[in-house]
Parts: C-alpha cells; sequence; structure tokens
C-alpha cells in the first residue's frame, strides 16, 4: 500500500505560499524536446496515398504544410518546432534531447547514410538556433541503423553521431559515447551538479543484440559506479534516456525493457536516489510520468516523459487513436538543490496550425493545473493520488497525455491503465495493480466528462 504524505499537505501550501516570494533568479529553465521523427518523404499533395512513407498503408487525406496524424514530422514542422523554442525561451541554460529522429518506415527505406544524414540535419539547425547552449543529447531506438538494434560496443553510427555532437561533448563523453552510447558529464561544468545519459535502447524489448547480455556495455555497472561516487561527492544528479522502464499506459501489459533490465534499473534508483534530482524521457510521444518508491512505499523519484514533436498515430496493436499534437517543454528548477519546480508545456494544434496558421501556445503549467507547490516526487504522488480518485483531474491529465488531441472520456479503464503505469514501474506490482484497479468497485465513480468541462471553463474564467 502507497502511502499518503499530503496528510501534511497544508504545511505544504504555506510553504508554497512563503516560496513564491523568492526571486526568479533562484530558477534555472532548460528544454526538453524529443521524438522529431522527420519524414524526408512528406509532401502536402492531393493523393492521400502518397502524402508520407511513414503513414504505411494509411491515407493522409487533407495534408497541409505542417503535418498530419498518419504521418511522421515534414522539415516544417521540425524547423517550427526549433524555432518555437527560440522565440518563448531563446537563452535556456540547456536543452535536453532524447532522440529518435528517423521517421517509423521499414529498414529497407534507410540505411546507415539515411540514419545520420537525418540526425546531422536536425543536429545543424538546433546548433544553429541554439549556438552557445550546451545540448544533452540521449540516442533514441530509431537512432540507428536497423531501428533498434543499438549494439553494446563500439561500432560506425555511435563514432560517426559522437563526431556530430563533438561541440557538445567533452572529450571523456566522447570516448564513453564510441563504446556504448552514453556517457556522463558535470552539469554545465559546475561542480555538485552531473548529469547522466544513458543509452537505455540497449535494455529494449525489441533489441535483439542484447537479448542474452547481462549487463549490455557494462552500463548498469557504469551507472552504479558513477551515482555511488555522486554520493561521496555530494552531488545532485539528472539521468536522461530514451526509452524509459515500466509499462506504456495506453496499452496494458505493454512493457519496454526486458524484465530483469527492468529489475535492474528500478534497484540502481531505488539504492541511489537521494542523489537523483529527476529522470527525464521521451518514446511514448505522449506525456505521462512515473513515479518510484522505496521499500516502505515513500516516494523517492519522478521520471517526466516529455512529448513527442511527430504527430504520428501509432500503428501499435490495441492502441486506439494514439496520435498527438507535437509538444514541447520547459523545465523550471532549483539551482542550487535541482529540484524540479515545474513544468510548462507548448504545443501546436496541427489542424488549426495547417487550416489557419502556426500558432505555439502554451497547453499547461504543472503546479497550476494540479494545484501542487513542485513538481518533487511528493508533489508528484499527490497528483497520482488524485487521478486515482477518479475525478476531474484524471480527465484533464488525460487530455494533456494527447497533448489535447484526444479529448474523449478517460473511462474506467483507461483510468486502470494510466494509473497502474504511473505508480508501478515494478512488472509484478503492476500487474497486482492491474488486478485491483480492473476490479468495479476499487474505485470512486468517474466524474462525468461534460462536468469536468465546465469546470475547466469556470476556472479558467476566474
Amino acid at each position: 500500500m502507497r502511502m499518503k504524505p499530503y496528510g501534511i499537505f497544508p504545511s505544504l501550501l504555506f510553504l508554497f505560499v512563503v516560496l513564491s516570494g523568492r526571486s526568479s533568479a533562484d530558477l534555472g529553465r532548460f528544454w526538453h524536446i524529443s521524438d522529431l521523427h522527420w519524414d524526408p518523404t512528406y509532401a502536402a499533395t492531393s493523393s492521400p496515398d502518397r502524402v508520407c512513407a511513414s503513414s504505411g498503408t494509411r491515407p493522409a487525406p487533407n495534408a497541409g504544410t505542417y503535418g498530419h496524424y498518419n504521418c511522421d514530422s515534414p522539415w516544417e514542422l521540425v524547423l517550427s518546432s526549433i524555432n518555437a523554442m527560440k522565440a518563448i525561451l531563446s537563452d535556456p541554460d540547456f536543452i535536453v534531447w532524447t532522440g529518435d529522429d528517423t521517421p517509423h518506415v521499414s529498414d529497407d527505406q534507410l540505411g546507415e547514410d539515411a540514419v545520420l544524414r537525418i540526425v546531422g540535419n536536425i543536429t545543424r539547425v538546433l546548433r544553429q538556433t541554439f549556438p552557445e547552449t550546451k545540448v544533452y543529447d540521449a540516442l533514441g531506438n530509431h537512432d540507428y541503423h536497423p531501428k533498434s538494434q543499438l549494439p553494446p560496443e563500439p561500432n560506425s553510427i555511435y563514432s560517426r553521431i559522437a563526431e556530430l555532437w563533438q561541440d557538445w561533448l567533452e572529450p571523456e563523453s566522447q570516448l564513453t559515447f564510441n563504446k556504448g552510447g552514453f556517457y556522463t558529464e558535470e552539469l554545465l561544468k559546475k561542480s555538485g551538479y552531473r548529469v547522466l545519459i544513458l543509452n537505455t535502447n540497449l535494455y529494449y524489448d525489441q533489441n535483439k543484440v542484447t537479448e542474452n547480455i547481462l549487463d549490455p556495455g557494462g552500463q548498469f555497472e557504469w551507472m552504479d559506479a558513477v551515482l555511488t561516487s555522486a554520493a561521496s561527492k555530494n552531488e545532485k544528479v539528472y539521468i536522461v534516456g530514451h526509452v524509459p522502464p515500466g509499462f506504456f499506459e495506453k496499452k496494458k501489459r505493454k512493457p519496454w525493457f526486458r524484465s530483469e533490465f527492468n529489475r535492474r534499473y528500478l534497484g540502481l534508483i531505488q539504492k541511489h536516489h537521494a542523489v537523483i534530482s529527476g529522470q527525464f524521457f521521451g518514446h511514448h510521444h505522449t506525456d505521462s510520468f512515473r513515479m518510484f518508491y522505496d521499500s516502505k512505499g515513500n516516494p523517492i523519484s519522478t521520471m517526466f516523459l516529455t512529448p513527442g514533436v511527430t504527430p504520428w498515430k501509432t500503428t501499435l496493436p490495441g492502441v486506439e487513436d494514439g496520435a498527438n499534437n507535437p509538444g514541447i517543454r520547459v523545465f523550471e528548477y532549483d539551482m542550487t538543490t535541482l529540484l524540479v519546480k515545474d513544468m510548462v508545456t507548448y504545443y501546436l494544434n496541427l489542424t488549426y496550425a495547417n487550416v489557419v496558421w502556426e500558432r505555439w501556445e502554451k497547453e499547461y503549467r504543472l503546479c497550476e493545473s494540479f494545484r501542487v507547490p513542485d513538481a518533487s516526487p511528493t508533489s508528484m504522488h499527490y497528483i497520482l493520488e488524485q487521478l486515482e480518485d477518479s475525478g476531474c483531474d484524471l480527465q484533464k491529465y488525460y487530455e494533456f497525455n494527447s497533448v489535447s488531441y484526444d479529448l474523449s472520456s478517460c473511462d474506467a479503464d483507461c483510468r486502470a491503465d494510466h494509473v497502474c503505469a504511473i505508480r508501478e514501474v515494478d512488472f509484478d506490482r503492476y500487474e497486482q495493480c492491474i488486478a485491483k484497479e480492473g476490479a468495479p468497485s476499487t474505485h470512486p465513480a468517474l466524474a462525468p466528462l461534460l462536468l469536468c468541462v465546465a469546470v475547466s471553463l469556470y476556472g479558467t474564467s476566474q
């Protein structure tokens, strides 16, 4: 049974009031962008079957300049998202870029040179747009050929991408990246602060290369050693990666890691949580988060899953209408502790952009939308409790999950899928959660969708 730490929530609200008077100089800000999935074949033609290779056999009628929900990103959308970053926050402390740059097409439609050309073009635009900004890059499972088959040893793609990113990688980082696609550095070269960039594609259940390897690339041993060293130096750490552990919230019982890799990752977070100030991942294309707990049920860490730029509707069997609007995100953090204080998600309504004009706008601010003082593990646990209660917060979260694309009602089965995926990264506990939360009378009645809409409209008018 998970603890309910918000018996002390009134005192946290008091603390929020006190801290709200602090200078914004205490806050740092950084961008997180993920899953751009540029499709160079995209062309907004009047022939729905010839718009993009990434739609497969699905037609893309009425395709516009900025894309179609059945397609990956056209170049105009890639440029639009990066230009929006510059217009909204032109001088971030740094940028987190969690990979997946190539389109969802078969391997025979790409090749090593095509993958590197796509990664290189996006790298060039980011560097030109943010010439003075440090970028921390993680490889996605689509940033390799063949896709998802990232090896645990040196290879030409790791080497050539390290060259593309050499302006952003320290010399020691280039060495470890060449060996296994991962690295660590002092965050912004500041003593006491560290970032780990992981290659979690090594743990992906679609990666046949690492299927029978206990510790691919020695990354678990390396991660344990780096975090142990961080503790001895009193460092605060951010962890960055692409494929997350746990389960996909839009498809019941769909994990990403192999079970043993999932167990080992979870164990490392539990062991070293005292130095870990945040985890930042992508891959889902959706907007969600994952909670980590200690053996007593106390919330100890949060993994933030940033939505993708690509609007591509997933073809994963069992997922209904799994598209999203393009999204990008700013994190605000305490520059002393690295605690995530808040996050703001910006999005492009793709339908509106294609018909009227390109308009990136704020979708929501976390603390404002869910009434919490910060984005600490305790606050994120409180948000999860609100989702469990099946009220309007669940519906609000569900709409944010697809970046305001799917505005349908989140029913009881939907609620169980999302709540259990957020709460339980561990495989066995997830199964127990699904069995419990899927039972008919274990949770309050779901709030009617129209009531939630009315409450939302009332709140925005105040």
